[in-house]
């Protein structure tokens, strides 16, 4: 048992609450199936969560003082670095237009009802350990498998939208086969999502994401019709040609890019931005149905899609309430994807403007541009990474990044021509720059830097 748990069931023997506090949810059902335990706890008892939560304090067991929704019946304490969720087991009622309940004290039976699928219904007693199953149909579909709702699916969905992403990811996280009706309830709810804020809907999606079934999960979303409320756009994606190296039309291609993502980070050594790259998988050809044409000679042609792409990637991830520190190197690599296959050669001052560019993230767009090669069609000419990592690292370690600019500073410059402040200052600091990334001019000699402005 968790440490956290251990402390919890030590403070509260002999008092009302033994024996009558019960360890709930994703903690006993992944302990069923055999997973990782994760310091993830819902408790949940028939008396007062705010009492519990207030006891354990009391007892210097919990470090934080109690927080309590006592319109939800619920309250969190901090246990051995741990926050843990104690609710008192209780009814729930909503409203049309809203996803937070009424809530009335309760049965465990009546509580096991208002959860979201019967294999989160499962309780083990956290004083005498043992396994309780309130329906009587838990234990039946965790063995199976089934992701069935302890009520009518649509009541379920109608009441907590959220649900229906959870479905969803549950399906493809645990394995799960879904119960006859349940995604047609989803169809049916469909519309309700739109009443959950979208920092509710991105935590769902992240958690997708984070595996290597993310692109399953997404492709159930969009089939589903939840897509119509997360991202309308990755709709427009579907049924997109592409031209001769492609086989599949944009969205399938994208999920196969995914696919390869995982399987070319699992393949290399280099430590990575792991968000950062299946997001930009995602994202990477997001452009591509709005700049679509058909050139004279037949060809399907995307001219700019990267670009359009970054600010449509912007615009949606702002929409999903990621921060601009979270969204910028997705935006970087969905800008610069196509970077490294519009050169037949990759000479030394295109690998010091990517690695200026870049920053941090040179591996990660390497392994983008790697998945994104090998979702072509098959015998389409693969690009060959090798001559460009190669590259990469002589330039490194002959110029390193934070030496790639301009040896002189404005200052520096204003005083060597005489000028004041202004435009002209960054048009000569650029020009410097550029001749550090051209190989004409040595990171950091400040001389030869004062000579080219002086003779220019």
């Amino acid at each position: 048992m968790h440490p956290a748990l251990l402390a919890i069931r030590d403070a509260t023997l002999q008092t009302s609450f033994e024996n009558d506090l019960f360890l709930v949810g994703g903690a006993v059902r992944d302990e069923l199936l055999g997973l990782p335990p994760k310091s993830d706890f819902d408790l949940v008892t028939r008396g007062s969560s705010a009492e519990l939560a207030q006891l354990l304090y009391q007892k210097k067991v919990s470090t934080i003082f109690p927080v309590t929704y006592e319109r939800f019946g619920t309250a969190m304490v901090q246990v051995a670095d741990v926050a843990i969720e104690i609710v008192t087991a209780r009814k729930e009622s909503y409203d049309e237009n809203s996803r937070k309940p009424h809530v009335e004290p309760a049965s465990y039976e009546d509580d096991a009802r208002r959860r979201d699928f019967t294999a989160n219904t499962l309780m083990r007693n956290l004083h005498s350990g043992e396994l309780k199953d309130p329906l009587g149909t838990g234990m039946a579909d965790l063995s199976a498998k089934i992701l069935r709702t302890p009520l009518d699916p649509v009541e379920t969905f109608r009441d907590d939208p959220l649900r229906m992403l959870r479905a969803v990811r549950f399906r493809w996280q645990l394995g799960f086969e879904p119960a006859p009706g349940l995604y047609e309830a989803i169809r049916e709810t469909r519309d309700r999502l739109k009443i959950i804020s979208f920092e509710r809907i991105r935590d769902e999606l992240l958690k997708m994401l984070s595996r290597p079934t993310g692109p399953e999960a997404l492709d159930e979303l969009l089939k589903l019709g939840l897509m119509e409320t997360i991202a309308p756009e990755f709709e427009d994606m579907v049924g997109v040609e592409q031209g001769n190296y492609h086989h599949l039309d944009v969205w399938d291609h994208t999920l196969l890019v995914i696919r390869n993502a995982w399987r070319v980070m699992g393949e290399s050594d280099a430590s990575v931005d792991t968000r950062a790259l299946i997001l930009s998988a995602l994202f990477h050809d997001v452009g591509k149905p709005p700049t679509r044409i058909i050139d004279e000679e037949g060809r399907t042609r995307f001219f700019g899609h990267e670009s359009v792409g970054e600010e449509m990637t912007r615009k949606i991830l702002r929409r999903w309430k990621l921060s601009e520190r979270e969204i910028d190197p997705v935006a970087l690599l969905v800008k610069n994807h196509m970077r490294l296959g519009s050169s037949p050669t990759f000479s030394k001052p295109a690998a010091r403007r990517l690695i200026r560019d870049l920053g941090d993230y040179v591996e990660e767009l390497l392994l983008l541009v790697e998945a994104d090669a090998s979702s072509l069609r098959p015998g389409v000419r693969a690009l060959d990474l090798d001559p460009i990592r190669e590259r990469l690292s002589q330039v490194c370690h002959e110029t390193p990044r934070e030496v790639l600019d301009s040896p002189l500073t404005g200052e520096e410059i204003m005083s060597i021509l005489g000028i004041q402040p202004g435009p002209e200052v960054g048009r000569w600091k650029s020009l410097l720059t550029e001749r550090v990334l051209d190989g004409e001019l040595a990171p950091g000699d400040k001389q030869a830097a004062r000579q080219l402005l002086t003779a220019t």
